[in-house]
């Protein structure tokens, strides 16, 4: 049934490796808040390659991340606010996913372990920025510009986006709401692209949508792990794991 994943890897060890990620980007999703779409990513292209690991990843996370943009009551006021940037973050994907017709596919897999490490080690850090409000006007549509061509290059929805959105002031509440709203578009933009240029298989369709299952369910135990975990201890195990990942993805590609 999945023709399009590495050939010669059974294809029950194929759905099995994809319910699992799906179950444990979910239950981090369902502890932190955030990390579905870069983890899953992450783990289906170490196991199974990047163009199916982009595939994979839209169905479940358009599903939980339009369940965490709708969740807050702020989406009005953060649109108003950040709508250059949404905007130029959804159009460029299109641009960006061009690289998949035309880029050996080890580059662009070594980009996105970059652009994981970068992303861990920002988490892990967790910088004060500030962005002065008269900023605002041109930092946005810089950032959603290099967000959309590196999503649609790598699948990968996080950088520079998450900086931008952390130096804007929003409260925890507002920033995790804006994230879903960014990730909801990057995901819709994501799916028209590769779709657009035939890198969106049915079979692997169907599979994505399957996927929405243990990702939720992996949100349910992951709502009811936080109780009893402390949210930063896991939150820095978490990231570190995934920086090693990165660098992983890294040396795999490029050697």
């Amino acid at each position: 049934m999945i023709r399009y994943i590495k050939s010669g890897m059974p294809e029950f060890q194929q759905l099995a490796i994809i319910t699992v990620t799906f179950l444990i980007a979910g239950t981090v999703k369902g502890v932190i808040g955030l990390g579905l779409p870069t983890i899953s990513l992450a783990l289906l292209t170490a196991t199974v390659g990047l163009h199916p690991a982009m595939a994979l990843l839209l169905a479940p996370s358009f599903i939980t991340n339009v369940w965490q943009a709708a969740v807050g009551g702020n989406g009005r006021a953060i649109i108003r606010r950040i709508w250059p940037f949404l905007l130029t973050a959804s159009l460029t994907v299109w641009f960006g996913a061009s690289a998949l017709e035309s880029t050996d596919v080890s580059y662009l897999s070594a980009l996105l372990g970059v652009l994981v490490v970068t992303y861990s080690l920002i988490a892990l850090a967790k910088p004060e920025i500030h962005l002065p409000l008269k900023m605002e006007g041109w930092v946005g549509p810089l950032a959603g510009t290099i967000n959309g061509l590196l999503t649609g290059m790598t699948g990968a929805f996080v950088f520079p986006g998450i900086l931008f959105l952390q130096a804007l002031g929003f409260s925890k509440d507002m920033l995790v709401q804006a994230m879903g709203i960014l990730f909801t578009c990057s995901t819709a933009a994501l799916a028209v692209a590769l779709g657009g240029r035939d890198l969106l298989p049915s079979d692997l369709g169907f599979v994505s949508a399957a996927a929405v299952v243990p990702a939720l369910i992996g949100m349910i135990v992951g709502k009811r792990m936080r109780q009893n975990l402390s949210e930063s201890l896991f939150r820095r195990i978490l990231f570190i794991a995934l920086l090693m990942l990165g660098v992983y993805i890294v040396v795999r590609s490029l050697i």
